[in-house]
């Protein structure tokens, strides 16, 4: 987890990049840009505001020899060990960004590169620099009095509610490549900030394989448990999967599925799926981890607990408890009527202890309720 509330901006250098398949030039700044009290904070929202709003998928840098390879590891860890120098080191960033910004599909636009202190990751109070790139611009209106009247100005700049491209390298897990959040709010031209600017891979913490294990299990339900079971018993897998990895802070596979699994035939199953699955998810080794509660509440919102009934009508489970469900919901089918059977909650104070039935009617149609 990172935090950004204390953040401080040293420097700031701005750049401009072009096209260079277009004959675009590349201006660099021979001075960085003097910080004030007015620009700081409009301009602190504009870099951070999108890590705050985006799901944390960390990144490292990456190389297939070694790492010293990779021009951009090389150049966070030169300001790393001299921050001072900062500003002559952008300027090689930025002239790195251009040499790969020769995709006809890639915009011209302003390059910032800053020394942040003070930012938190991991419970760390780590140092970082910020990489920012601006593309789009907007228009917008200027109004300037002339004598009697007031005349219009159309103009263009760019909008700081929204940042094209960034990226937050941590003076952190150095090691490994440094840990990395990064943005791109453009789809136009992804290979070209991650892969050949950044030239980076995921980092595989615990957050990552958390995430990547609830992807594999989701995967499973779907493919093996829905044919083997049915609707109900594939969400309920997905229920209890979630609930294991949220009471827990080790995950231990023969335990998970003990718990998670109440056909064991089907243990079986998810080990051979794993074998043919696994290394599509980076999992193909993982027996024990730690759990990342991050990824499991961001998890526990992407995962559908719906059973769909007809083209109109579904049920959707969202119980914290997924016994709760054994209680409530079971399958049947007739061959003209289908009764359901609507309760209010008696555990909730105030609530009215309140029941109907709605008839609904099908033709030969096996159904789940």
């Amino acid at each position: 987890m990172i935090n950004l509330f204390n953040t401080h901006i040293d420097t700031l250098s701005i750049h401009r990049v072009g096209n260079k398949s277009r004959n675009e030039a590349i201006f660099l700044s021979e001075q960085p840009f003097n910080l004030n009290d007015e620009i700081v904070p409009l301009i602190k929202e504009f870099f951070f505001k999108p890590f705050r709003e985006k799901e944390e998928n960390y990144y490292q840098f990456a190389h297939e020899v070694d790492l010293d390879y990779n021009d951009m590891f090389k150049y966070a860890t030169e300001i790393f060990a001299n921050p001072s120098n900062v500003h002559e080191v952008s300027k090689n960033i930025t002239k790195h960004l251009f040499e790969q910004s020769n995709h006809p599909h890639i915009k011209n636009g302003e390059v910032y590169v800053t020394y942040l202190t003070n930012l938190s990751i991991d419970n760390n109070v780590v140092d970082a620099i910020g990489i920012f790139k601006s593309e789009l611009q907007a228009d917008f209106l200027q109004f300037e009095e002339n004598g009697s009247n007031l005349e219009m100005i159309l103009q263009q700049g760019i909008n700081l509610s929204k940042l094209d491209k960034g990226c937050l390298i941590f003076n952190y897990k150095k090691e490994e490549g440094y840990k990395i959040l990064t943005v791109d709010s453009n789809r136009y031209d992804a290979r070209y900030w991650l892969e050949h600017f950044l030239s980076v891979d995921a980092f595989e913490d615990e957050n990552f394989i958390t995430k990547k294990y609830l992807k594999f299990c989701q995967n499973f339900a779907k493919d093996v448990v829905l044919p083997a079971e049915d609707k109900k018993e594939e969400v309920m897998f997905m229920n209890r999967s979630v609930n294991y990895f949220a009471k827990n802070d080790q995950f231990e596979e023969q335990n998970f599925l003990n718990e998670v699994l109440d056909n064991p035939d089907l243990i079986p199953e998810f080990k051979n799926y794993k074998v043919d699955k696994g290394e599509k998810y980076s999992i193909e080794d993982v027996t024990s981890f730690p759990i990342a509660n991050a990824a499991v509440s961001d998890a526990r919102k992407s995962i559908k607990n719906v059973i769909n009934l007809d083209t109109h009508i579904q049920i959707k489970m969202d119980f914290i408890n997924p016994e709760s469900a054994e209680k409530f919901v079971e399958k049947g089918w007739d061959d003209v009527w289908i009764a359901v059977k609507f309760q209010s909650n008696p555990d909730i104070a105030g609530s009215p202890r309140n029941s109907f039935r709605a008839s609904l009617k099908f033709s030969d149609v096996e159904v789940e309720h």
